[in-house]
């Protein structure tokens, strides 16, 4: 037998699907709804968060629970060394930017291959669209690769690289992303709007130098309702089946 907040996941979704509740329409009170189904909160609880796993339904502190509007697609184009390290974005979306110094503490140690308090510029993209936000990116360059006092006026922009843009004709040499799928957090659930319990696609991405030096580090956050991955390999011909071609 179902456990009921599934019973009411069912129904509620039953109703958003048939349109008897309608895209940015706000589901009554969560006491309400309990009320209704004759369950506790945490079990109505439990039952908004199927919901908000699926990207049906999104809780805005202090106003409640809304039917969300149709999510455009996003496809995080990887494999390339000319590709923005924020995510391609669908039509209809754009991008904040934030920028900030700071010094290389934990992850960005790593990510950076710096030692600690080294100097870093961070890049913070937010795509949205109107004020919905879809992706959260992370980009991070040494602190000596931008050029002064112009570190705050750079934009995204696609098919050219934050830092081809900061730092022009970089001899790049290689490209590596790391990918996997976990929770997010709680700063990020509540930048994104989306619930602690929907899975999100976490890439770190490094671009190296010719010399071995990470000239670029990215942390993205793609919600798994909205996003995709793509990576395409081409390989060589080998010269006998140029020939047979």
């Amino acid at each position: 037998m179902a456990y009921r907040h599934q019973f009411i996941a069912d129904e509620l979704r039953a109703q958003i699907s048939t349109g008897r509740i309608k895209a940015g329409d706000r589901l009554p009170s969560e006491s309400q709804l309990a009320s209704r189904y004759t369950v506790s909160v945490p079990t109505l609880r439990n039952a908004l968060a199927v919901l908000q796993g699926e990207g049906l339904i999104e809780k805005v502190h202090g106003l409640g629970n809304f039917v969300r509007q149709p999510l455009p697609r996003i496809t995080y184009i990887g494999g390339s060394r000319t590709a923005d390290a924020h995510a391609a974005l669908a039509a209809g979306l754009h991008v904040s930017v934030r920028t900030a110094r700071l010094k290389a503490r934990g992850i960005l140690t790593d990510l950076m291959q710096v030692p600690a308090g080294a100097a870093l510029i961070e890049y913070r993209y937010l795509s949205l669209e109107d004020e919905s936000p879809h992706s959260l990116s992370r980009v991070y360059v040494p602190g000596d690769t931008a050029q002064d006092d112009g570190y705050e006026a750079v934009e995204p922009s696609e098919g050219d690289s934050l830092v081809s843009r900061i730092a022009p004709n970089p001899p790049l040499a290689e490209v590596r992303e790391k990918i996997s799928a976990r929770l997010p957090t709680n700063e990020e659930a509540m930048t994104l709007r989306i619930s602690t319990a929907l899975a999100v696609l976490s890439i770190e991405r490094v671009v190296v130098d010719a010399d071995g030096r990470v000239v670029e580090g990215a942390l993205l956050v793609l919600p798994g309702d909205r996003a995709d991955a793509v990576f395409t390999t081409h390989h060589p011909m080998s010269e006998e089946r140029r020939a047979e071609g």
